[in-house]
């Protein structure tokens, strides 16, 4: 982030209520705005999809005195209120506290901010994004993704009568939560696609912290608890039925949900065999793996393939 785009973050977590926080994030559209139009161009007609704020506040706050200080002059407040903010503001475990869609309820402001970049953008770019999908993260219920939705839908509107430019776009949510897995049937009734955020659903279905793991990990897997590292290789019997379960009872309501894995074990080839055993359409990961994600998904089309009886022999290959 430079400069500027740090202070209106900034400004916006320290603004007392909603103007505030509008004022702020006024600054930080353009910022945003210019970030989407130059990915539209970039990726050239390809499909973008663009999961909206997740990371706790806490995150973007300064932590030692000396930056408390130098954020508090930058932003134009006394130390001792940014130093009560940021009390306010810490969770004892903020990865399962006030982050994803649950900031978008809380500061639907800021969602709205996204979304009107987002699609002004798409308007500045000429259309370069043939797919626009917008991802709302960490869903538990319908209803959250229903208010959210409702609200980037609002903006679309407004943005298409402001340019005259009407966009088509698609609005779909993270599975992250063993909850959302269980009601993948009512969720996908506002949803038409479902990526699997599999490092929190690992986490939240184990009850282990991912960043703390490493720690202990290793004696369960000498001890034969454990065959593998969970947030190496998926857990197929876990984990694994959890995504089955919301593959089975997504497409029961939505046919043509398009599903795919977000997360460190989209780039495992393991892990990638049982994504396509249970019908995922895509894999994602960070782009240092994503050779091996393409070979160990092409190995496992071809094994699934040969076990309908669809590829024979050498012909495979």
């Amino acid at each position: 982030f430079d400069e500027a785009r740090i202070v209106a973050v900034r400004e916006m977590i320290l603004a007392a209520d909603a103007d505030g926080r509008r004022a702020a994030l006024a600054k930080l559209l353009p910022m945003q705005r210019a970030d989407f139009t130059a990915l539209f161009r970039i990726m050239a007609g390809k499909p973008v999809t663009i999961r909206l704020l997740d990371p706790p506040l806490h995150e973007f706050l300064p932590g030692s005195e000396a930056e408390i200080a130098r954020v508090a002059a930058a932003a134009g407040v006394a130390a001792a209120v940014l130093r009560a903010r940021i009390a306010q503001l810490r969770e004892t475990n903020p990865m399962l506290g006030h982050r994803g869609c649950r900031l978008g309820i809380s500061y639907p402001e800021i969602y709205e901010m996204q979304a009107r970049a987002i699609f002004e953008a798409a308007v500045q770019a000429g259309g370069e994004a043939a797919a626009l999908e917008i991802m709302i993260p960490l869903v538990a219920t319908r209803r959250e993704l229903d208010i959210l939705k409702g609200a980037i839908e609002a903006v679309h509107r407004a943005v298409a009568a402001e340019t005259g430019a009407a966009l088509a776009f698609s609005i779909g949510t993270m599975i992250e939560l063993p909850r959302a897995a269980l009601r993948a049937g009512e969720i996908a009734e506002s949803a038409v696609f479902f990526s699997f955020g599999t490092n929190d659903l690992t986490q939240t279905a184990f009850g282990i912290s991912r960043d703390d793991a490493a720690s202990f990990v290793g004696d369960y897997e000498r001890a034969g608890i454990l065959v593998r590292d969970p947030f190496v290789s998926i857990d197929r019997e876990g984990v694994g039925e959890l995504i089955g379960l919301a593959v089975e009872r997504g497409r029961s309501v939505r046919a043509d949900l398009k599903l795919g894995v977000c997360g460190e074990h989209g780039g495992d080839p393991a892990s990638v065999a049982f994504f396509e055993k249970v019908g995922l359409d895509y894999v994602s990961c960070s782009p240092y793996r994503v050779p091996i994600a393409r070979l160990a998904a092409a190995q496992a089309a071809i094994a699934r393939a040969r076990e309908d009886g669809s590829v024979k022999g050498d012909r495979a290959a």
